[in-house]
């Protein structure tokens, strides 16, 4: 729980695309210049987190009170949660990791009742008094792992099913997003207890396996990461100060498209222009530029079109715990008065697309052209949040068409804040 596992990504694969060039100079003596570009995205393992409390001064959700969590998942990620069993020295409750499914087998979302996947964890710093008001806290300590209480504690205190104290509800609101309901129906048991605020995360998930199985905790191991706040004093700021910092952006970017070309306009696409239907539709939904590619060869001022895979993914991966982010590199020959202009897709969206702004750049210049890339909105699919969506076309969806035209993605966005261009894409020519 210290670090973060990250999972190799070589079922991530988008098509692998040749690269192809047409050799049309005659502005002028040519030069080699060499353009490199890297994937320096600091990535995060967790889509989103947040916390929740109840109404009440201290802000416990007590017995027929209720609470709501409302997230976006894409198939195969799951939502996870803590909150103390106020009434005990160092119980929690949680869903077993790596957490509750939102979709069944066939991509539908699940609603309804999910309440037989909350289950009762003893924390393992302190020895278990009988649970009930009159508990003493902090209580004696112990250097044990945690462990699932099922039926009794370790000392011989009896519960019931964790089901019986704690409902939990589903239900999906559309575009893959949905809203959790967490219910105290403790009242009235022999287990009845007020819980405390707490904490949820979804973790990506990124060539089927997600890159945080275990979010809050792992059975079986030690506590960290501050969820011993929660369990021993119902404090969640600890553990919500360390999975913001896990919370954030994951994107790979598609093979890297590199145009060399003549002329005033940016030959592939135009602010507030609808998709011309060349093939940008493919880059920016599915990373695939085979047909843009083709069609830019075909225009009489296109002088030379490249598409860079990365080795071995295909995809620029981007930074993960101590792996650098994915570079490739190409060799070009360019002329005074050509101009240069690149594409890729943000890999885990719906139809966004990295490309240069405006008439893109002037090809013989060199240095760090990174501040002249946007990131646009092909205006062809249904948005959804990055990297949780279940129609992005990277996390085994499909697209739902719009018939929008092509805009700037918004930062802050209807989703999230993302990094500046700059941090995620880095575009050198040298």
């Amino acid at each position: 729980m210290k670090s973060v596992r990250y999972w190799p990504v070589l079922a991530l694969v988008l098509p692998a695309l040749a690269s192809c060039k047409k050799d049309n100079h005659g502005g002028g003596p040519s030069q080699k210049e060499t353009i490199t570009v890297t994937n320096v995205l600091d990535s995060r393992p967790l889509v989103e987190s947040g916390t929740f409390q109840g109404t009440g001064t201290p802000a416990l959700i007590l017995p027929g009170q209720s609470v709501t969590i409302q997230f976006s998942a894409a198939k195969g990620e799951a939502l996870t949660f803590a909150t103390m069993y106020g009434w005990s020295n160092d119980l929690f409750f949680a869903p077993a990791n790596p957490g509750i499914a939102v979709y069944d087998a066939q991509g539908n979302p699940i609603e309804g009742d999910v309440s037989s996947q909350v289950k009762l964890w003893d924390n393992g710093t302190r020895v278990n008094q009988a649970p009930g008001a009159n508990v003493n806290h902090p209580g004696t300590a112990e250097p044990k792992n945690i462990s699932e209480v099922n039926g009794t504690d370790a000392q011989g205190n009896a519960y019931l099913a964790a089901s019986s104290l704690v409902s939990a509800s589903l239900k999906y609101n559309g575009n893959s997003t949905f809203t959790l309901t967490l219910k105290n129906i403790s009242g009235g048991t022999a287990n009845e207890t007020p819980l405390s605020p707490g904490v949820w995360a979804v973790s990506y998930i990124v060539g089927g396996q997600l890159l945080s199985p275990n979010p809050l905790y792992k059975a079986g191991a030690p506590t960290a990461n501050g969820l011993t706040s929660i369990a021993e004093m119902g404090d969640n700021g600890p553990l919500s100060t360390y999975i913001s910092g896990q919370t954030g952006i994951f994107t790979p970017l598609s093979p890297i498209l590199v145009v060399i070309y003549n002329g005033d306009e940016n030959p592939f696409y135009k602010v507030g222009e609808k998709d011309r239907g060349m093939g940008l539709t493919p880059l920016a939904q599915k990373g695939n530029a085979d047909t843009l590619a083709a069609n830019l060869l075909g225009k009489a001022n296109v002088k030379a079109v490249y598409v860079l895979p990365a080795a071995t993914t295909k995809v620029l991966l981007p930074m993960m715990g101590d792996m650098a982010g994915s570079q490739v590199s190409q060799e070009i020959s360019v002329s005074k008065g050509d101009r240069l202009a690149i594409a890729t897709m943000y890999g885990f969206s719906n139809d966004w697309f990295f490309a240069s702004m405006g008439n893109g750049v002037d090809a013989t210049q060199k240095g760090d052209i990174s501040t002249t890339i946007g990131l646009y909105d092909d205006g062809s699919a249904v948005n959804q949040f990055p990297g949780a969506g279940i129609t992005q076309f990277n996390l085994a969806g499909t697209p739902l068409a719009e018939n929008g035209v092509i805009s700037v993605v918004p930062n802050p966005n209807a989703f999230t804040t993302l990094p500046a261009i700059r941090n995620i894409i880095k575009v050198v020519i040298q």
